[in-house]
Parts: structure tokens; sequence; C-alpha cells
């Protein structure tokens, strides 16, 4: 009876939900075919593996990403402009609700407060980076990233700086991205929407539709950014371009690979490697000759673009919502080691993904214990114990879930 109400209390918020395309009704389909351009064969549906869900902790709102603490604590931002304290990795943490200002968030449809990355020197500066929405007398000014610092006891976070900002917004929060992953050589990446405008995937000199590579300290470029030679600096910020909107970034352990997920419009979710100064594809704008948001349009036009980068993986005919991405990473995944994790919005599932050494995609599972009983799924980050971390995204009671093999 419990397990019928609750499926139950998924259902009605899942249908309430109302931000864009991520906001979709859920429902389990089979794992989608693979991609259409470029990819020499399908994947093959797996048997996915018997996974252990266990509750952290409920009570949150939206859950959008998670930081892990040196002292076994955890953050997660929420989309409304709250950040929570969680006192443990393990199932029954009490939840605190840090005190920060977060007065200036845009909390409307998909934007809010998004994306966080702890500073790699968080164990002795406590700062962190958040992404949200910003807005100034109740109207939306752009996308920008800010760091803070967290109090000594976790109770308050103090704002350091804005770090970049300038990133575009839609007043109505679609396509906000945002997500910050430290790379392994240091660097800041940051996955961005398109805000659903069509000029701006394709231009360079401006923040939206792509992936950013950024100076963790100061939001600037990275050295050896490929378009460092560039008088522009948004355009010296800029890793790749031509994306839709890119809400998971992770970094495969074994090739250091930059894999990233991003939405389609009505099909064709994309799973791909990010290569430097590469054109991923996106055009709404249809060469500059329209002036509206065209979703009709490939998200990989090789037509237009005969050199941009194909998809790893496309969702074919319907879009899942893909979400954040990571990777396993241990031998207590056993014959899943190495598989890449994507969360479904709308799909309200788990994605896993086996890859070989080049990163094609050789077969996708879904694994069968997150069917209805969780609803949307947002966050994923493995943690410093080798579980994998997800967060459920209905807008009541929202969870953060410790994810084992069985």
């Amino acid at each position: 009876m419990l397990c019928i109400m609750r499926r139950l209390g998924v259902l009605l918020v899942t249908l309430t939900a109302l931000s864009a395309c991520t906001e979709s009704s859920a429902g389990r389909v089979p794992p989608p075919t693979g991609a259409t351009n470029g990819q020499p064969s399908t994947p093959q549906e797996a048997q996915a593996p018997t996974m252990k869900i266990e509750t952290v902790a409920g009570g949150l709102e939206h859950g959008w990403d998670i930081g892990f603490l040196p002292d076994g604590k955890v953050l997660v931002t929420q989309r409304p402009g709250k950040l929570a304290l969680l006192s443990s990795t393990q199932p029954g943490a009490t939840v605190t609700q840090v005190q920060a200002d977060f007065g200036d968030v845009l909390a409307v449809g998909e934007g809010g407060l998004m994306g966080m990355v702890l500073d790699p020197d968080f164990a002795t500066n406590r700062e962190f980076i958040t992404c949200q929405t910003y807005k100034e007398n109740g109207q939306a000014v752009d996308v920008r990233l800010i760091r803070w610092r967290l109090s000594p006891d976790g109770q308050s976070a103090q704002r350091v700086n804005v770090m970049l900002s300038g990133l575009p917004v839609a007043r109505g929060g679609r396509h906000s991205g945002c997500r910050p992953t430290i790379a392994p050589d240091g660097a800041l990446l940051v996955g961005t929407g398109d805000t659903a405008r069509p000029a701006i995937p394709q231009d360079r000199t401006n923040l939206g539709g792509k992936v950013l590579r950024l100076d963790v300290k100061t939001g600037g470029p990275a050295p050896g950014n490929p378009f460092a030679s560039s008088q522009n600096p948004n355009e010296q910020r800029v890793y790749t371009y031509g994306h839709r909107n890119v809400q998971g970034v992770a970094i495969r352990p074994t090739s250091q690979q930059i894999i990233t997920a991003e939405h389609g419009p009505d099909k064709n979710d994309e799973i791909n490697i990010e290569q430097a100064g590469k054109n991923y594809g996106w055009d709404p704008s249809q060469g500059g000759t329209v002036n509206s948001y065209d979703e009709d349009v490939p998200m990989t036009d090789l037509q237009r673009f005969p050199d941009a980068v194909p998809a790893l993986w496309e969702s074919g005919e319907r879009t899942e919502a893909v979400c954040a991405a990571t990777f396993l990473d241990g031998p207590q995944w056993g014959a899943f080691n190495g598989s890449l994790v994507v969360t479904a919005l709308k799909g309200s599932k788990l994605l896993l993904f086996k890859m070989d050494d080049a990163g094609k995609v050789q077969s996708v599972s879904v694994p069968p214990e997150f069917d209805d009983d969780w609803g949307r799924l947002r966050a994923a980050r493995q943690g410093p114990d080798g579980a994998l971390y997800v967060t459920t995204s209905n807008g009541s009671d929202d969870k953060l879930l410790r994810v084992t093999l069985g």
C-alpha cells in the first residue's frame, strides 16, 4: 500500500510540472537505439545490473547538484534558491538549510540555483562555485557563476565574488544549462544552454549553447583554449559550440575524455565526446536565414556543417530529457565499472552506457529499480565512498539517493 501511495504521489507531481521540454510526463520505454549520424553500429540493449537504492534524506526541492565535503557531509543545491547541508551520505542523514543570500536567484521554469562544484582547494579555503539565473528588480539579467565560502560550522555561506556574468538568460528560464565540473588539469568546464534563441549556438562570442573551459579561480579563459587568440573575451572561454542545452558534463577516468549529455527538442537527446574547438551542429537559425527558433533542424546538422561532430548516442524518436552525467569508477561496480551514468527527467530513469576505449557506445541498459518509484532524476555524482548519488526532481519531498549494486 505504501509503495502504491508513493507511486501515485510521484505521478501527480510529474503531471503538474510546468517547465518546458524537461518537464513532460514520465514513463519507461526501452532504451533508445543509438545515433543515426556517424556511428557505425547500433548499441544493444543490455541486461541491467541489480541496484540497491537507499534514501539518504528527503525534504529537498528540485535538488540540482551535489558536493561532497571532506568531513563526510554533503551540499545539495535546490533550484528555487536553497542550499541544503546533509549530515552524511548514509541513510537517515539530517538536513539543514544553509543560510545564504539567494534573493537574486531567478527561480522560474528551468532556471534557478543550478549546478555546483567544490573549489579544488575546498579543504583549506571552504569555497565552492554555483551557477544561477540572476535577476535585478524582478527582471531576468543573465546566468552567472558565483563563488561562495562555507562557514566553519556549515550553517551559512557568504558570497565571495561573481566569477563570470553575462551568460544569456531567457525570461522564462528556458535552456539555462548549467553544469560545472572540474577537469583533471584543474580547468572548470561548464555546460550552458542556448536560451532558445536561434543565433546563439553558432555565435562563438556568446557564452550560451557552449561548453566553456575556464580558470577555476578567476572565471577567465583557461590556458590552452582553442580560441585563445581571439580578440573577444567570450570566445576565448569557449571549448566547444553548436549545442542546445548541455546539463551533463563528466570526465571519463580511463581516458580523460569529456562526455556531455544534451537535451534534444522533441527527439534525439545526445551523448557527445567534446573535442576542443569543434562545432556540434545545432543551428536553429538555419545559418542566420530565419529569426525564429526552428527546432525542426537536426541536432547535428551535417549538411550545413560537414565538419560538425556527430553524437555518440541519440535517443531516437522521443526524448528522455537527459540531465546529469557521471562515470562509475571502481571494482565495487563489477562488470559495470567504467560505465557512463546519465539521469533522465522526462524519462524518469537511469541510463547506463558501456563504451569501448574510443568512446563508442556498445550497450545501453536501464535498471528497473528506478521504474515508477522515484520519478524524475536530476543530479548524479559518484561519492568518495564509491557509491552513486542521485537526486530526484519532482518538486515535493525530493530525495538524495544512494545507489550501489544489489
